[in-house]
């Protein structure tokens, strides 16, 4: 006959185990979504600085400025709060025959220990002429 097997023996030596791996699923899950987040505002300060640029570039009397309110405007409606601290100006130039906009951004980790993401970005569109 098989000895029978007592569940009073248990000690719970399965419990810290269970504990860590969960903990570093959730450390996972967590870093995966900032870096999902981070995408979406790498996306946002492109939209921004296209939309800038591309308003800037038509005729009128300042380009650069109405470049710049322009691509601000799509920033607070898109990457307001924290995230939006970490875009620098946009600058927008007016080079002749194009319109550049540019910034840098910085997307702080969530996490201690997770990287911070920097990058520049740039983008820019021809300019109108009037006929």
């Amino acid at each position: 006959m098989a000895p029978r097997w007592d569940r009073r023996d248990e000690d719970g030596f399965l419990t810290p185990q269970f504990v860590v791996a969960v903990g570093l699923s959730l450390i996972l899950l967590v870093l995966l979504a900032n870096l999902i987040v981070m995408q979406y505002g790498r996306g946002v300060v492109r939209a921004a600085l296209d939309e800038g640029a591309r308003r800037g570039s038509r005729v009128s009397a300042d380009p650069a400025g109405e470049c710049a309110a322009r691509a601000r405007d799509v920033l607070a409606d898109l990457l307001d709060g924290p995230m939006g601290l970490g875009v620098a100006p946009i600058a927008c130039t007016d080079t002749g025959d194009r319109l550049v906009a540019r910034t840098t951004v910085t997307f702080l980790g969530w996490l201690p220990g997770a990287p911070d993401w920097s990058f520049d970005a740039e983008a820019s569109a021809v300019k109108e002429r009037a006929p």
